[in-house]
């Protein structure tokens, strides 16, 4: 497929920053942001609003297949760089990101009949590019074709330790211990799933954040896509 700008594809286990850069990302290179992650907690909230258990995958497919078909999901700019997350009417960008909707969100996401629901959602807002695209399998599943993409990971502890100063900045009492032991459950379920495990794309180029600045990463990423996009501009033109 041949787009006038990158899909640049950001995977990565929970808690390495994804969000974060990605937002940062979009900003440097004036993108898009598409939050695959804020789509799976929002069909988690959802879920638990409607009394649908996670693991009653019937049901949670057909109310995935619903939200997908009247648009519910959908993202708007906030104020500045922001964006905010909208399940019909109502803004529900905190409340998606407790930890049990993002505990729900990899149960829900494991299920096939949710992500077959919602691909073709998030295929069609990354068509014509210039978006930046966060989740587990990204590259190697919702756009294989991404012309960027990137394995954003970090060690389990630095992880850990990111995602409890989080959780205290929002005023949810927990130690390290009981997060770290979340992390590692997830991590687990994430790349032993049946549908899209997390994996790197063999063609993903890896990004070790646990010994970097947030800007040193950001950096490194907006200056591979911006040598990515001198190229395909090259080859606009040469075919044109």
């Amino acid at each position: 497929m041949t787009r006038p700008l990158p899909v640049v594809a950001i995977d990565g286990p929970a808690g390495a920053g994804k969000s974060t850069v990605t937002r940062q990302v979009a900003a440097e290179l004036n993108f898009l942001v598409l939050d695959t992650g804020a789509i799976y907690r929002s069909v988690a909230l959802a879920a638990k609003l409607a009394g649908v258990p996670y693991d009653d995958e019937r049901e949670v497919s057909a109310l995935a297949a619903g939200l997908a078909e009247r648009e519910a999901i959908r993202f708007r700019a906030g104020e500045g760089a922001t964006q905010t997350v909208w399940l019909d009417n109502g803004d529900v960008s905190l409340a998606i990101r407790t930890q049990e909707m993002g505990d729900g969100a990899s149960r829900v996401s494991a299920i096939a009949g949710v992500r077959a629901a919602l691909l073709d959602l998030q295929r069609q807002v990354g068509r014509a590019g210039g978006v930046v695209v966060e989740g587990r399998d990204i590259g190697s599943v919702v756009f294989p074709d991404a012309e960027a993409k990137f394995f954003l990971t970090a060690s389990v502890e630095v992880r850990a330790r990111r995602r409890l100063d989080e959780l205290l900045a929002r005023g949810i009492a927990t130690d390290f211990d009981s997060v770290a032991r979340e992390v590692r459950e997830r991590d687990e379920r994430d790349c032993n799933r049946a549908v899209a495990p997390l994996i790197q794309p063999a063609d993903a180029r890896l990004v070790d954040s646990s010994g970097l600045t947030l800007d040193e990463v950001v950096t490194s990423i907006v200056a591979q896509v911006r040598e990515l996009m001198q190229g395909m501009a090259h080859r606009l033109v040469s075919q044109g």
